[in-house]
């Protein structure tokens, strides 16, 4: 089967940990595409959907999104990067709009006969991003039950059990992303250490020896419906 991973920056793993890379090794018979895109909201995921059954005619979608919806809506600081770089009106994406473009997303696999499955993605930034994220997953978990869509739970897996605080999420921080990126930066264990963080250097984003634990539920799970 073609199995693609349609998602956000921990999907894409090009920042930090990758586990969609070890997902294929973990079920070579099938074919993996990793279609994570950095900063991507369930917006944009919507809109380049079509794009990408055509250029890869999935039989198999993994959809997981959902941060950085979460991050627009409860850190207005940075909404112009999501209105700027991501299109999204007024730069947020609302619990309200988030359900109607999840339940369209997948309506829409649905549609064109690929089976769509759900992935609920944690995050340890802070207590008040972790409330908020739960929302986003909680809906996103309504929309796929609605639907039977079989749902991977990571966030009842990952999400800490005495979340740190943290000052919110600001423009600042996004920027900083971009240039680390850039210049190749890979000093992650630091970033978890200033912080006190467990699978994640920065709140969000995956070190690299978490990867396999993703993966390997992940692809647990795939191997119950595939």
């Amino acid at each position: 089967m073609k199995i693609v991973f349609l998602g956000d920056s921990l999907t894409n793993g090009s920042y930090g940990g990758d586990w969609v890379t070890l997902v294929h090794r973990a079920l070579p018979q099938h074919e993996i595409i990793n279609a994570g895109v950095g900063g991507d909201t369930v917006v944009n995921l919507r809109a380049r959907l079509e794009t990408v059954l055509d250029q890869h005619q999935p039989d198999v979608v993994f959809v997981m999104v959902g941060g950085n919806d979460a991050v627009s809506y409860a850190m207005p600081d940075t909404r112009s990067y999501y209105r700027s770089a991501k299109k999204i009106p007024d730069g947020v994406v609302s619990p309200e709009l988030f359900r109607t473009t999840y339940r369209d997303l997948l309506t829409a696999l649905l549609l064109a006969h690929v089976q769509p499955f759900v992935g609920l993605a944690p995050t340890e930034y802070s207590r008040t991003l972790i409330e908020v994220k739960r929302r986003y997953n909680q809906i996103a978990r309504e929309e796929a039950e609605a639907l039977n869509i079989p749902i991977c739970d990571l966030e009842a897996d990952f999400t800490p059990e005495h979340p740190i605080e943290r000052e919110p999420v600001t423009l600042a921080f996004i920027q900083e992303i971009g240039r680390r990126q850039a210049s190749g930066w890979r000093d992650f264990a630091a970033a978890r250490d200033q912080w006190g963080y467990t699978y994640t250097f920065d709140g969000m984003h995956l070190m690299p020896d978490a990867a396999p634990l993703f993966a390997e539920r992940i692809a647990a799970f795939l191997q119950q419906y595939l």
